[in-house]
C-alpha cells in the first residue's frame, strides 16, 4: 500500500538512500534526485505530495527555490535538511512556503513524524481544493437559468462584484433567487475559500437575532454557560448574507451600522472590541425606500448597504426563461427521484405561460418535483399541475385592477395558506419567510384564516 509520494533532493548519495530506505519501510512510494533541476524535473511530472529538499546542494541555497517549487505544484510540502540546523534558515524557509526542517544526524527519528505531518497537511489542503471546486462549480453564474435579457443584466452586474468586496443589495420579491445570486458571487470571488454564511433576519426572534449574529461571552447573563461566537466571527474573511434585513428591529439596524464602518463590534459581557474582516451582502423583499419613508428602516444604513444594488426580476417580467427553468427542474428531478421523463403534454407549457408565479422561481421548482413524482410511465401530463392553473379565482392578477406589491402579497399569502389547509410551518416554508413574519403579515393584511 502506498501511503504517499515523496520526493528527496540531496546531492550526497549516502542521505538519499537512507532516507528511501527509511520512508520505504513506512510503504512510501519514493522518487530521488541529486540536482535542484533534475528535482524540479519529477515535481513538475509527478504528484509529489512532501519534497525533502537539501539546504545546500553543490554551494547553491535550495531555499531561494522555495518560490519556484511552490509555483510548480502548490500544494506540495516542504520538508528542508540542514547540517547546521541554523534557526535564521528555519525561519525564512518557513515564511517561504516550507513546512518544516530538520537537522541532518541529529533529528533521524524526527523524519517519519514530520512526514506524516506534512503529508496530513497535503491532504487536508488537496480536499479543500477539491470542494472549493465543487462549489466554484455549483455555484458558477452559469447555473442561473435564462435567456431574457432582463436576467442577463443582473447576471452580468453580479460578475463584476466578484473581484471586489464591495457591500452588495439585492432587491426583488420572494423566490426570484437572490441567496443563490449572493452565493455564484461569494464562490466566484478571491473569499470564496472562507466561509459563506446565510441568516434569514425574519425566522429568527430579534431578542435572539443579536446574539446569533454578534454572539456572547460567557456569564454574559443568566444561562449564558459559556461564550459563544457570532455569525460575524465565523464569516471572518467570508461572506455574510443577511437576507430580509429589512426585519430588523431599529436598534439592531443601528449596531450593524456601526459594525460595517468600524469593522468591528463589542460582543454582549465583554469589553474589548472584536475586529472582523466580512463582505455584507444583503437581501430584501420589500420596498426598503418606502420602509424608510415610514420610519421602520434607517436611512443611513441603507445608504451604507446599498453601494451596489442589483434587482432581481419576477419570474412575470421574463415569462420567455419559464420553458428553459421548467426543463431544467424536470431533468433535476427525474434524475433526483430516477424517474424518467419520456414526454411532457404540449398543453402544459401553455398553462405554465399564462400562470402568473407570485411565488417565482421557487414556486415553478415545487411544481416541477410535484409533476415528476405524479409522473407515470415517463409523462407528465397537464392534470398534474396544482388546482390554481385551472380555476380562474387564484389567478389574482387577472381578478383585480390592484398591482401593488402589497396587494399581490397579500393575494399569494391567501392562496399558500389555501394550499396548505392553512398549516402556517409549511406555508412559511413555501413562501420563504419567517413564522413570526407569517403571523405579522397575517394580521398586517386581515386575512381571515
Amino acid at each position: 500500500m502506498n501511503k504517499g509520494n515523496i520526493l528527496i533532493i540531496d546531492d550526497e548519495a549516502e542521505i538519499r538512500n537512507l532516507l528511501c530506505k527509511l520512508l520505504q519501510l513506512e510503504s512510501y512510494l519514493t522518487h530521488t534526485a541529486e540536482t535542484i533541476n533534475s528535482g524540479l524535473k519529477i515535481l513538475s511530472e509527478e504528484e509529489i505530495q512532501v519534497l525533502i529538499l537539501d539546504v545546500r546542494l553543490k554551494d547553491i541555497s535550495s531555499i531561494d527555490f522555495l518560490p519556484e517549487i511552490k509555483t510548480i505544484s502548490p500544494l506540495t510540502e516542504v520538508i528542508l535538511l540542514t547540517a547546521y540546523g541554523k534557526i535564521s534558515d528555519g525561519v525564512n524557509s518557513i515564511k517561504l512556503g516550507a513546512f518544516d526542517y530538520i537537522t541532518k544526524g541529529d533529528d533521524d527519528d524526527k523524519v517519519i513524524p514530520t512526514v506524516e505531518k506534512a503529508l496530513e497537511k497535503n491532504r487536508l489542503a488537496t480536499q479543500f481544493l477539491r470542494l472549493q471546486k465543487k462549489f466554484s462549480k455549483q455555484y458558477s453564474f452559469d447555473n442561473i437559468k435564462g435567456d431574457s435579457p432582463i436576467i442577463k443584466r443582473a447576471i452580468s452586474l453580479a460578475q463584476r462584484l466578484t473581484s471586489s468586496d464591495t457591500t452588495v443589495l439585492l432587491k426583488g420579491e420572494t423566490g426570484t433567487g437572490k441567496e443563490i445570486f449572493a452565493q455564484s458571487i461569494h464562490y466566484n470571488s478571491n473569499r470564496a475559500d472562507k466561509q459563506f454564511i446565510a441568516i434569514n433576519c425574519s425566522a429568527i426572534p430579534n431578542e435572539i437575532l443579536e446574539s446569533e449574529l454578534f454572539g456572547y461571552k460567557k456569564g454574559a447573563f443568566t444561562g449564558a454557560n459559556s461564550s459563544k461566537k457570532g455569525l460575524f466571527e465565523e464569516a471572518h474573511e467570508g461572506t455574510l448574507f443577511l437576507d430580509e434585513i429589512s426585519e430588523m428591529t431599529f436598534s439592531l439596524q443601528a449596531k450593524l451600522l456601526r459594525v460595517l464602518e468600524n469593522k468591528s463590534f463589542i460582543k454582549l459581557g465583554d469589553s474589548k472590541e472584536t475586529k472582523i474582516n466580512v463582505r455584507i451582502i444583503a437581501a430584501t423583499n420589500v420596498n426598503i425606500e418606502k420602509a424608510i419613508e415610514e420610519g421602520s428602516f434607517r436611512k443611513d444604513l441603507y445608504y451604507r448597504i446599498s453601494t451596489f444594488i442589483i434587482e432581481l426580476p419576477s419570474l412575470r417580467e421574463r415569462e420567455e426563461d419559464i420553458p428553459i427553468l421548467t426543463d431544467f427542474f424536470i431533468n433535476y428531478y427525474s434524475i433526483k427521484l430516477n424517474k424518467p421523463i419520456l414526454k411532457i403534454e404540449p398543453d402544459f407549457f401553455n398553462r405554465l405561460r399564462k400562470y402568473k408565479f407570485p411565488g417565482n422561481i421557487r414556486e415553478l421548482k415545487n411544481i416541477c418535483e410535484r409533476v415528476v413524482i405524479l409522473s407515470d410511465r415517463g409523462a407528465i401530463l397537464t392534470d398534474y399541475l396544482p388546482q390554481e392553473f385551472f380555476n380562474k379565482s387564484f389567478d389574482f392578477i387577472s381578478d383585480s385592477n390592484d398591482f401593488s406589491i402589497s396587494s399581490i402579497e397579500k393575494q399569494q399569502i391567501k392562496k399558500v395558506l389555501l394550499m396548505t389547509d392553512n398549516n402556517k410551518n409549511k406555508a412559511a416554508e413555501l413562501l420563504g419567510i419567517g413564522l413570526t413574519t407569517l403571523y405579522r403579515k397575517i394580521e398586517q393584511y386581515n386575512i381571515d384564516i
